[in-house]
């Protein structure tokens, strides 16, 4: 499947009835993959080009700041703010 045809299976599945209903997800997952996964959120919400940009651009603004809340939540929530502030701080240099 092309970048296009990607695009037109996730823009169908997103607009299924019910798919913006809210959910209740309770999760317990140590704070290593709450390290990584706000990692890995950030850097797929960020991306500029390839598949995972195509999809970003189908979704509403209002969906993505979601994800992006949600995404720090879990930081907040593990106590790993700092810790993910100052990891950032030494990738950029």
């Amino acid at each position: 499947m092309n970048a296009s045809d990607v695009a037109k299976v996730y823009e169908t599945v997103l607009s299924i009835p019910g798919m913006n209903e809210g959910v209740k997800i309770d999760v317990k997952i140590n704070r290593k993959a709450v390290l990584l996964l706000h990692s890995v959120v950030g850097n797929g919400l960020s991306a500029k080009e390839g598949e995972t940009a195509e999809l970003l651009k189908l979704l509403p603004e209002e969906t993505v700041k979601e994800l992006k809340d949600f995404n720090e939540e879990c930081l907040k929530k593990a106590g790993l703010t700092e810790l993910s502030e100052k990891l950032k701080g030494l990738t950029s240099k």
